[in-house]
């Protein structure tokens, strides 16, 4: 599943001229290419002088048909809800969605080119609890967008998915410090006992994955605030708790003294377009502290098998074991309790 996700090891980075060749043939653009740290692809900003574009050459693990599930999502969105700020995938020059390269070893990397999204992400703002209302309303819209979507491949099985974090335990043993493992275990406890027994019975269809505060955009100084929706990367058919799960998982602890704060104002949102099933609902909460802990979990694994990614890893999980204890401090019943009184908060 690790080597599925794209996770389970490095590759040669794509030489910057390879890509302004690809670019020139088959995109008609050339300019400035500047590489942008992620986690498993090669990512370029290119600057053309006119317009700028994001460029992304899959990894070399990663399925084609996974990559075309990901453009399949993007397409469906600009279709169905073309008011919604989602990046936009552009054609080649021959009318396609990417471009083929093979690499040395006979596997197939894929190239695409996006239009730039301009705004700040979220994760570098001090969003009040409105423009986070804001911020979950826009992944409700989403995911509505996204109920009728179907794809050959939108089963993909993903390290990131939670209908597996109960199998992932053994990840444990590669966390540094005996506090952080008793955490990780008290967390599959709970997910075992309030998630797992109902993994079958949860409302599934395709998710964005990875609605996190780096793949949302904003601009403070409009009326929507959210100006931008980018990285599609995780998408999967999954429950659909799962997805504001990943939102919450980022805001969990950044008010040490209410530490689901940000978390609720952003359910309030979410719920005003895509309400969540009382029954889900009280899930929720387990969902996001599996999903933060999983995280750091995947992070410690991942930075002793991919040192060339390390500070880039570190650097996004950098407080992930304190915001899981802050989180877990408080009674589920509680958080539930206070989710709940939220849906009278907000119109």
């Amino acid at each position: 599943m690790f080597q599925e996700s794209g996770l389970a090891s490095s590759h040669e980075p794509i030489e910057t001229n390879v890509v302004g060749d690809l670019l020139a043939r088959h995109y008609r653009l050339s300019g400035h290419l500047e590489r942008l740290a992620t986690e498993k692809d090669d990512t370029f900003r290119l600057r053309t002088g006119t317009a700028d574009h994001l460029v992304k050459v899959s990894p070399p693990d990663e399925a084609v048909a996974v990559v075309a599930l990901q453009t399949a999502v993007m397409r469906h969105l600009e279709a169905e809800a073309p008011h919604l700020p989602v990046q936009r995938v552009e054609e080649t020059t021959e009318g396609g969605d990417s471009v083929p390269i093979e690499t040395k070893d006979g596997r197939v990397r894929v190239l695409r080119v996006f239009d730039f999204v301009e705004g700040a992400v979220l994760a570098r703002t001090n969003p009040d609890t409105h423009q986070l209302a804001q911020a979950g309303q826009m992944l409700g819209r989403v995911d509505l967008a996204l109920r009728s979507f179907r794809h050959p491949a939108d089963e993909r099985r993903l390290v990131w998915d939670l209908r597996h974090f109960g199998q992932l335990r053994e990840l444990i043993e590669y966390t540094p410090g005996a506090a952080h493992r008793r955490l990780a275990q008290e967390v599959f406890r709970l997910f075992r006992e309030a998630v797992v027994p109902r993994l079958g019975d949860l409302e599934t269809q395709v998710i964005h994955g990875d609605y996190s505060p780096y793949n949302v955009l904003v601009d403070p100084r409009t009326d929507g605030f959210v100006t931008g929706v980018i990285d599609f990367g995780d998408s999967m058919r999954s429950a659909l708790i799962f997805d504001p799960a990943v939102s919450l998982a980022n805001l969990l602890g950044r008010t040490p003294g209410d530490p689901w704060r940000e978390a609720c104002s952003f359910v309030a949102g979410y719920e005003r377009a895509r309400p969540i099933k009382d029954t889900e609902l009280p899930l929720l909460p387990v969902a996001a502290l599996a999903r933060l802990t999983l995280r750091a979990l995947v992070t410690h694994w991942r930075a002793e098998r991919v040192p060339e990614r390390r500070d880039y890893l570190l650097e996004h999980a950098r407080d992930d074991w304190v915001n899981v204890e802050r989180a877990r401090a408080v009674a589920m019943e509680e958080v539930v309790a206070r989710l709940l009184s939220t849906r009278h908060d907000t119109p």
